[in-house]
């Protein structure tokens, strides 16, 4: 039997909530915008779900969000190694900061941002419909909007998301207004995203005609001889006008057009031949100070270990390494150049995970500890991922530095 507040609708639940219906291809679509931080969300799905028949229901989750919010435990398993080892660190980081953001909205209201969501999946589930996945994956979400802008608007993505580590101020009523209106992806990069055409397209757009495409494949699957047709949609307010719009106005191959927006495009290659040019630069400066002298040469070339291995070693002292720790990012630092595609802070961090390898009350710990500064250096977890971040922006700060100060001791 159904839950009571299932089977007994609450009608004033629904006054007031910015509900859209609309037909595609013999379907009927309720969507149903919500703020991702308000129990009036929660009731609205509820009663939306006690007093109409729906065939389906779509969420605005990808696989990775979905299985997040009905196991919260499974983060549990990440494999601390693995994530380092294949480049995935500086995600999972900035996956772990929009995560304390959430948390800070949980602790300060009372109620878990994407209970809504929650919410329609249990009803579905409940009533035995399927649940459509239909937002795209948030990691490749925030690659194509990380490639999406420039070199010094990335430096500002960086400080940004640290210096939501170090806020501590509750989050106004006002903002929890402006949620209301937007994506939880965007509040989380709200000033960047309003002042960057590249970003939002990258955060909002794009993820727009994403889950409407997938709402047409979804649709395109069902029986055409069942008797209804009919699918809720809950999307975040922010999502409504311009997901409504796709789904009224897309003529494209659906799956074409997920497939498309789903990949990743690949990394600009001017970095990194300003990076090699740089360091092919540096080392030609070198040669020709040992040309030159070789007193000259030698004093290059403790410059650039010093720099470039003294930086790296101070991002990982800042991050609290373990000493073993700090000399690999100081031995790694001047070395990067012979590694290409290892950055020295993996290395770092590898030498952190085993030194101090994470304990399950770390990982059973960690969404809670990273809602507080402190919990940075205090989780081991965070503290790898923290020393991975500081170690490679200390190496790419020394190498400029060195750079900068080698070649003017020529002249």
């Amino acid at each position: 039997m159904l839950p009571d507040e299932m089977t007994a609708p609450d009608v004033t639940a629904l006054e007031g909530q910015p509900i859209q219906r609309m037909e595609r291809d013999g379907v009927q679509y309720v969507i149903l915008g919500t703020a991702h931080v308000s129990r009036a969300s929660v009731q609205a799905v509820n009663a939306l779900l006690a007093s109409e028949h729906f065939d389906a229901v779509a969420v605005e989750l990808c696989p990775s969000r979905a299985h997040g919010i009905r196991d919260p435990e499974a983060f549990k398993q990440m494999d601390l190694f693995q994530v380092i080892r294949q480049g995935k660190a500086g995600m999972v980081a900035a996956s772990l900061v929009l995560g304390s953001f959430q948390k800070r909205l949980a602790a300060q209201y009372g109620i878990e941002p994407g209970a809504e969501m929650k919410a329609a999946m249990d009803g579905a589930d409940a009533r035995g419909v399927p649940v459509w996945l239909v937002d795209r994956e948030v990691g490749t979400t925030l690659k194509r909007a990380w490639r999406s802008v420039g070199f010094f608007q990335r430096f500002g993505l960086m400080a940004g998301m640290l210096g939501s580590v170090f806020e501590r101020e509750d989050i106004a009523e006002e903002d929890i207004e402006k949620l209301k209106q937007s994506d939880l992806l965007e509040g989380a990069f709200s000033e960047f995203a309003s002042g960057s055409a590249p970003l939002y397209h990258a955060l909002i757009a794009e993820r727009d005609s994403f889950m409407a495409a997938k709402l047409r494949e979804h649709g395109a699957a069902m029986d055409p001889a069942a008797p209804s047709r009919k699918v809720l949609v809950v999307i975040g307010a922010g999502h409504l006008k311009g997901m409504s719009t796709e789904l009224a106005e897309q003529h494209d191959d659906a799956r074409a057009l997920t497939d498309e927006l789903a990949t990743t495009p690949p990394p600009a290659k001017w970095p990194k031949v300003l990076a090699v040019t740089l360091v092919l630069a540096i080392f030609a400066a070198i040669g020709y100070a040992f040309y030159r002298s070789p007193s000259l040469g030698i004093d290059a070339l403790k410059n650039w270990i010093l720099l470039t291995g003294g930086l790296s070693a101070l991002g990982a002292l800042i991050a609290g390494a373990h000493p073993l720790s700090i000399a690999g990012a100081f031995v790694a630092g001047p070395l990067k150049p012979f590694r290409p595609g290892i950055p020295s802070g993996a290395v770092s961090a590898m030498a952190e995970a085993w030194v101090r390898r994470p304990r399950v009350l770390d990982f059973e710990r960690l969404r809670d500890d990273i809602t507080h500064w402190t919990g940075w250096w205090k989780n081991r977890v965070a503290r790898t991922l923290l020393n991975f971040f500081l170690v490679s922006m200390g190496t790419i700060a020394g190498e400029y530095i060195a750079g900068v100060h080698i070649i003017r001791s020529l002249f």
